[in-house]
């Protein structure tokens, strides 16, 4: 496999699902444009104070959290490989008057260094839910995190499990609950054919295939350690904030296992550049 088979294969993927997710079925903005976004409540209880800060957010989609943390008092660069997120999160901005806290940049995560005109020195990189597991090379991403941080700055992390990513409703289990899907050690991409999407349940994408890896924490950690950040904290949730698996009920924002928490379906992380 190429790299440009699964970044192809991946680009077309999200290309479509911007205009899914900006539909009547996808996310549900009311908050963001009445001034007053918030996020997840993972986030919402761990993310540092914003106001004042030069915030990196990688793989940023069409924009939503982006705006979120420029409203409140961080500027913002969001990044993303996507033509249409990127179109989209620029009209959104201009939409919302955000255009002086907010700009957007197409281009690949690991080309950020090239893409982003210095200075670079943000005190901030935020990365969250369903990013890195498009990326094949953790310890490169990690490089390439420590790059864009000015000395003490720091990166904010919060993604679904690993662990989780080793079952999949493809194969259920006689209970109804996900099967074994992929080897946790798994170093070839998984390769999916699923026409579904997480946000919009009617949706039935075109471009359906796709490419993702697993990232052992072990592997993550240690990326981000030789990389040059300090972790200042790791905490593993029994939440997550899409609904990962039909079996999961939705508590608030957050989506859980319906009756006792049996693994972790989401981590988050703070570190710190040394």
């Amino acid at each position: 496999m190429s790299d440009s088979d699964w970044r192809n294969a991946n680009h077309a993927n999200w290309d479509e699902r911007v205009a899914v997710h900006l539909g009547p079925g996808g996310y549900d903005l009311t908050d963001l444009r009445a001034g007053r976004g918030r996020l997840h409540r993972i986030e919402e209880a761990e993310l540092p104070p914003l106001a004042g800060k030069r915030v990196l957010h990688l793989q940023c989609h069409f924009g939503a959290d982006s705006l979120r943390l420029a409203q409140r008092g961080a500027t913002v660069v969001g990044l993303d490989f996507s033509t249409a997120a990127i179109d989209a999160a620029r009209a959104l901005a201009d939409e919302l008057g955000l255009t002086d806290r907010a700009r957007f940049i197409e281009a690949d995560v690991y080309d950020a260094p090239l893409a982003i005109p210095p200075p670079h020195g943000f005190d901030l990189v935020v990365v969250t839910w369903g990013a890195i597991t498009w990326l094949p090379d953790i310890t490169r991403w990690a490089q390439i995190v420590a790059t864009m941080l000015r000395p003490g700055g720091q990166l904010y992390l919060a993604e679904g499990h690993p662990i989780a990513y080793v079952f999949d409703d493809a194969i259920r289990a006689a209970d109804g609950r996900p099967g074994f899907f992929a080897p946790y050690f798994l170093c070839e991409p998984i390769i999916d054919n699923d026409p579904r999407d997480y946000a919009d349940p009617t949706a039935h994408l075109v471009n359906a295939r796709t490419y993702s890896w697993i990232h052992p924490l072990g592997a993550l950690v240690t990326g981000l350690i030789a990389s040059g950040l300090t972790l200042d904290w790791l905490h593993e949730h029994d939440a997550v904030a899409w609904r990962m698996f039909e079996c999961l009920v939705q508590d608030v924002e957050l989506y859980r296992w319906p009756d006792k928490p049996w693994l972790p379906l989401a981590f988050s992380l703070l570190a710190t550049r040394r």
